[in-house]
């Protein structure tokens, strides 16, 4: 009798997590194409709350996430051993702006040109810190230290770079050269 109590005590237990988890998400939780374990989404909602059934991105390197083919729609913690490998496609494409093997989002490209006044397409690395630079190359920008310019009369952009410098107020942008010499482009 008592070993029949044991059974059932054990079964409860274990039983209870993955019930809350599919109680709480309701149903799949999956990420860069892959369906996470019932761990994984327990952990995950034990420290982010109740996470909805559905495809997500995560890129492990800056800890963006978001909705598949859809914009980031936040951070969380980097180099979480989450899902497969992060496609370049995941946000849906079309921008010719990459991060971390990611192509942005349109929105995501929109609000970088609000911000910064244009956006050069490429292949980009950036960390949790938002902190970035060309694939394989040095750190050469950091999007939480600058913007605000887009043409609203804001401060602008001021980068230095390993290659020069960089600005913008919204209405004009510019390259600056480290022997001197710069280009200008807007309404300077």
């Amino acid at each position: 009798m008592k070993q029949i109590g044991n059974i059932i005590f054990l079964l409860f237990v274990f039983a209870t997590p993955v019930k809350a988890y599919q109680e709480y998400s309701g149903g799949p939780i999956v990420v860069n194409g892959m369906e996470l374990s019932t761990e994984d989404g327990l952990a995950l909602m034990q420290v982010y709350g109740i996470i909805p059934a559905g495809e997500y991105w995560y890129d492990p390197v800056s800890g963006l996430w978001g909705q598949q083919d859809g914009p980031a729609s936040g951070q969380i913690t980097p180099g979480l051993p989450l899902g497969g490998a992060l496609s370049a496609d995941a946000s849906g494409g079309g921008t010719n702006v990459f991060i971390n093997g990611r192509e942005i989002h349109a929105l995501e490209y929109q609000l970088l040109l609000q911000r910064y006044g244009t956006v050069i397409p490429g292949r980009y690395w950036m960390n949790a810190q938002w902190i970035g630079g060309i694939e394989g190359g040095p750190p050469s920008f950091n999007l939480q230290a600058g913007g605000g310019g887009g043409g609203s009369g804001n401060s602008g952009y001021n980068v230095n770079t390993y290659g020069g410098g960089l600005m913008s107020d919204g209405n004009c942008s510019g390259y600056l050269h480290p022997s001197g010499a710069s280009v200008m482009t807007g309404n300077c």
